[in-house]
């Protein structure tokens, strides 16, 4: 009982040190230079109208834009984007990536193509994609398909290739349809490469969404950054930078959070 109470005591330890302290050093140095960077703008007289720049500043717009409800407003225009964008991918990308997974064929035809295709900034596809949609919204939405989906294609396809060709012989032994193996199978054998797939696509989402909004829309992060920086109001401007990384963290924590839960993985 004392070498289980001890080692329940040595691990609580641990996860405080590695979950807890070590994060909390690293956000404080980050926060220090923050402040000994506006320090500096506000010192140097070339530098000084740039002071809006700073950790206070921008710690003082915050509660203004929070109760006007601006931030609000722009993180839920971004949210449905983003969420519409990142289901389309999910939905295309999972049968791309069985498909793949599934047939040697597939793979081979796809390969070069999706390569080529995958190498090219979703941003560069702007251009085009505003003559096709006739709305921004859905030109936007189109891009963080185009960026989210290979993430989703190619481990879904990874974990396809790491199943047992075994559990398919079986499976249509026994009289399992197509439908069913997907069920019974395919799906609880490559979750957690799915989910892994996700995680990844949710990112490079999120960093192609802020870019996106710069141009043809009123409403969203990457506008509120734009039209802070063209009033000139630069705390705005840091404040919204900061609410885009906290926001950032926080989905991919939480998709890292559902990864592990429900993986199907015990050692994961």
């Amino acid at each position: 009982m004392i070498d289980k109470a001890q080692k329940s005591e040595g691990f609580a330890k641990t996860w405080l040190i590695d979950r807890i302290a070590y994060p909390a050093v690293g956000f404080a140095i980050l926060i220090g230079l923050w402040a000994i960077g506006g320090w500096f703008l506000e010192a140097n007289p070339a530098t000084s109208s740039f002071v809006k720049f700073g950790l206070v500043p921008t710690l003082q717009a915050v509660p203004g834009l929070i109760e006007t409800g601006y931030i609000a407003e722009h993180v839920i225009a971004s949210g449905y984007r983003l969420l519409i964008g990142l289901f389309l991918a999910i939905l295309i990308g999972v049968p791309i990536g069985i498909a793949i997974g599934l047939s040697k064929i597939t793979e081979q035809v796809s390969n070069e193509p999706f390569q080529l295709l995958r190498m090219v900034s979703p941003l560069s596809w702007m251009p085009i994609v505003v003559f096709v949609f006739p709305k921004w919204d859905q030109a936007i939405i189109f891009l963080i398909a185009v960026a989210a989906i290979w993430p989703v294609i190619y481990a879904t396809a990874a974990g396809l290739k790491k199943v047992d060709p075994a559990w398919f012989k079986v499976s249509k032994n026994l009289g399992a349809s197509f439908h069913k193996m997907l069920a019974q199978v395919i799906f609880p054998a490559i979750a957690f490469d799915i989910f892994t797939g996700i995680r990844l696509a949710l990112g490079i989402a999120w960093v192609v969404l802020v870019p996106a909004e710069l141009l043809g829309v009123s409403s969203g992060l990457g506008y509120a950054i734009k039209d802070a920086r063209e009033t000139l109001a630069y705390d705005h401007l840091t404040a919204m930078v900061v609410v885009i990384g906290i926001i950032g963290f926080t989905l991919d924590t939480i998709v890292g959070v559902l990864v592990k839960k429900y993986s199907w993985q015990k050692d994961v």
